[in-house]
């Protein structure tokens, strides 16, 4: 039987006993009604995860025993960095899930002139909270124990003014060059910009060739906003990182 994992938010050592935060709790207690004796994983999100064991389960909280670190590393051998156009619903969240379990190093959402959501700054952190939560989860099945990085939703011109010695690609159905022939092996990885619904604005696309991003497109069919992130993740970790 698989063993359940859970996200612990601060560093773990072993032979110490330690409550799960709120939301693991929950989902230990009232979602898989896990009993003391069972053996759970932990990991703290900096590459490091742990063999411990429930001690103590009560309605709304429980504690483990921290027993034995395990010493595995799922973590991609390539650096990507994800900048992706704000979608609406659902549609953001399931990119955030799918990328995680893809490898993806870092997540930046992106607005754009065509992006539909507008929110104010308080809306605004409290969606970067729910996302951090997808993320987690998508972690937590998918058998990583090093958290990518979602940084703050930001507007893509200040995104692509970022220094940056990654190699920069766009997703663009109407560009002359292919994916394949722009997404060469990089040392220090890739920075990746999609666009929302609707896509990037050619006044955006020129921009951001301007600061040193290359245009490719994904094939022959026009792909949708959540389909072009993880076909391009996809083919990056089967040509240069541990897809294969």
């Amino acid at each position: 039987m698989r063993i359940t994992r859970f996200f612990h938010p601060e560093p773990l050592q072993v032979d110490t006993q330690i409550e799960l935060s709120a939301d693991a709790a929950h989902h230990c207690v009232n979602v898989l009604r896990l009993k003391a004796g069972v053996s759970v994983v932990l990991f703290d999100g900096t590459g490091k995860e742990f063999a411990c064991e429930l001690v103590d389960v009560q309605r709304r909280k429980a504690s483990v025993e921290v027993m034995t670190e395990l010493h595995i590393d799922p973590q991609s051998p390539i650096s990507i960095h994800l900048a992706q156009g704000v979608s609406k619903g659902d549609r953001m969240e399931w990119i955030l899930q799918k990328a995680t379990e893809l490898g993806v190093t870092d997540i930046t959402p992106i607005i754009t002139e065509r992006c539909n959501v507008k929110l104010d700054e308080d809306r605004w952190l409290k969606k970067h909270g729910q996302w951090q939560k997808v993320i987690i989860g998508a972690c937590e099945q998918s058998g990583r124990n090093t958290l990518p990085t979602l940084h703050k939703a930001i507007p893509l011109a200040k995104f692509y003014a970022e220094s940056t010695n990654q190699s920069r690609i766009i997703l663009a159905p109407t560009a002359d060059s292919h994916f394949h022939d722009v997404a060469q092996p990089s040392t220090h990885g890739y920075r990746l910009v999609i666009g929302p619904e609707g896509g990037l604005t050619d006044s955006e696309i020129h921009q951001l060739k301007e600061s040193g991003y290359q245009e490719s497109r994904f094939g022959p069919r026009i792909l949708r906003t959540e389909t072009a992130a993880l076909a391009a993740l996809a083919v990056l970790q089967h040509r240069v990182g541990d897809l294969y």
